[in-house]
């Protein structure tokens, strides 16, 4: 396939359709408002068109036509301005994008004719969607929004400074942690956001599979509580716990295809089984067809969160160092007991802690997996069995036969 050759007929051309497509919009915000709008559909263009023309004399040795060219567009759009503000009307958004247009031109006349392209187009596309963004911003939620802005600040300032190399005998890179910290709470937002859209217009059950991303043991909680509260409503939280517990396995392969992928071929098929028993067992349960939302999601932690990540990022490190120092005294067997353990907790700092260690077999990195997860599994059956008295002995041997199952799994080979 051939590259396109950008001549400069081409390019003349790419600046004046640039140009016409910033003034069509304009032209067509002009009457559909009434208002004095700076530029349209002929000015527009020949704005582009100044911007290119100014970029050629420059490079032939007019070295001020470029400077020039955009001091006097500059003066152009502040006597505009002043203009509007005179009738009213306010707001720098034409007089702008004027000024982007010029840029757009010149830079079509440059090398980097991609960055003229991509300025156009979105020049355009920002003035044809204001009215979506604006009632984007009304429905934002600016808790949430905070919480993401202030997690990408401390992503951006942090990560690029963070050491890339191992301290100490544990081997503890600093850079790669804080990665693995941005992976798991990307994940866990994911269906936080989702749960917090949906969670509170649809059934338990869409509640359970989304609140399963972010925390199954989380949201297993949080529809005990529903329970205990509406106990007519019991079955339906059961069924929603179960299938939460279902997306931890998901959850579970995704991270070991990340970080371990070399355990794939041994893990991907007992994950999908763990998962499609424990929808088995959910889809089992008799629960009245009933029109109710779902749990308030904010009972769910939000994971974007700086000090839900800085939480994560420590028990990582801690359960890494535990679980060398148990590997080395105890050997394998230690390793095995220490999953049984750290699974009632929380089970992705663990199995993170031996993926990233890969100091072990294979055959005992796998058991100890799953025996973390069986434990993690015992531990929500308990947690909703406490909560929900209507149907504690459907929810004991429901979780008793889920949890057993995973022996036979963790000890093939």
């Amino acid at each position: 396939m051939t590259s396109i050759e950008w001549t400069v007929e081409l390019r003349f051309v790419v600046a004046l359709v640039l140009g016409f497509l910033v003034g069509l919009e304009r032209e067509s915000a002009k009457l559909d408002t009434k208002h004095l709008v700076f530029g349209g559909v002929r000015t527009h263009p020949l704005i582009s068109l100044l911007g290119f023309g100014c970029a050629w004399l420059t490079k032939v040795g007019v070295t001020l036509a470029l400077p020039a060219g955009l001091a006097v567009l500059g003066a152009l759009t502040a006597i505009a301005y002043v203009t509007k503000i005179r009738s009213e009307h306010y707001g720098t958004t034409s007089e702008i994008s004027a000024l982007l247009t010029f840029v757009t031109g010149a830079l079509a006349f440059s090398e980097a004719i991609w960055a003229s392209m991509a300025l156009g187009v979105i020049n355009a596309l920002l003035l044809s969607e204001k009215a979506k963004l604006e009632t984007f911003v009304e429905r934002l939620n600016k808790t949430e929004f905070l919480a993401v802005l202030k997690f990408l600040l401390v992503t951006v300032i942090i990560l690029p400074v963070l050491p890339d190399q191992e301290y100490t005998r544990y081997r503890l890179n600093p850079t790669k942690i804080w990665e693995v910290v941005i992976l798991v709470s990307t994940i866990g937002f994911v269906g936080y956001f989702l749960t917090k859209k949906f969670g509170m217009r649809v059934g338990l059950w869409l509640s359970g599979l989304l609140g399963g991303i972010v925390s199954s043991t989380a949201l297993t909680v949080s529809v005990g509580r529903l329970a205990r509260r509406e106990p007519e409503r019991s079955a339906e939280a059961l069924r929603a716990a179960m299938l939460a517990g279902s997306v931890m396995y998901l959850r579970v392969l995704i991270l070991v295809a990340i970080f371990g992928p070399s355990l794939v071929s041994l893990l991907w098929w007992k994950l999908l089984l763990l998962a499609l028993i424990g929808v088995a067992l959910a889809i089992s349960i008799k629960a009245p067809v009933a029109d109710h939302r779902g749990p308030d999601p904010a009972e769910l932690q939000n994971p974007f969160e700086i000090t839900p990540a800085l939480v994560f990022g420590a028990i990582l490190v801690v359960l890494f160092v535990v679980t060398e120092v148990v590997r080395s005294m105890l050997g394998d067997a230690g390793t095995i007991a220490l999953s049984l353990v750290v699974g009632f907790a929380d089970v992705d700092p663990f199995i993170l802690s031996l993926l990233l260690a890969g100091q072990a077999e294979l055959a005992v990195i796998t058991a100890a997996i799953l025996f973390a997860l069986m434990s993690n599994t015992v531990a929500k059956g308990v947690y909703f069995g406490v909560l929900a008295r209507e149907v504690r002995r459907g929810t004991a041997w429901r979780y008793l036969v889920w949890a057993l199952l995973h022996i036979p799994l963790a000890l093939a080979l």
